[in-house]
């Protein structure tokens, strides 16, 4: 599918494209609360069949320094660790492109800059285009390009 016409496909080609080669991290995580950390990484694994989502999922947990709240249900966990359940869940299917809109909004300064260096690490090891929608112009001065919106309108390509 990649580099066909998104509008040729129909809504279930396009849901499959999405669910194999594309990852979304949101500033308000999207944690299912009735699910632990291990089983929110899990999810997409396995409704994507895959049989290794267990140890994937652990894999990646322990990878954002989580291997210790696998366990933990989204209200037992801070903001920070909530957004690291959320980027391990976004990377765990390998996507080609990762979405992330104001992954660090809801944090504060020092976990913010420890979220914002763990998406980049595990963009390079990966291999995964990251692009990335912030008001923080530290976080946007660390990307390979910038584009500046302002009222809906490209401004000025700043890269």
């Amino acid at each position: 599918m990649a580099g066909e016409s998104l509008g040729s496909l129909d809504e279930d080609q396009r849901a499959a494209l999405r669910a194999e080669q594309v990852g979304f991290v949101f500033q308000s995580f999207q944690l299912l609360d009735s699910l632990n950390a291990l089983e929110n990484v899990m999810l997409p694994l396995e409704l994507d069949g895959r049989r290794d989502a267990g140890r994937r999922a652990e894999q990646l947990l322990q990878r954002v320094g989580l291997g210790h709240r696998l366990r933990h249900y989204p209200r037992q966990l801070s903001g920070g660790e909530q957004q690291r359940v959320a980027i391990a869940r976004a990377f765990a299917s390998e996507p080609a492109i990762l979405f992330a809109d104001e992954p660090t909004g809801n944090l504060d300064a020092a976990t913010g800059a420890r979220i914002t260096d763990l998406l980049f690490e595990l963009n390079r090891e990966q291999g995964t285009t990251l692009v990335m929608v912030t008001h923080d112009e530290r976080l946007a001065q660390r990307c390979e390009s910038a584009l500046h919106l302002e009222a809906g309108r490209l401004k000025e390509d700043v890269a």
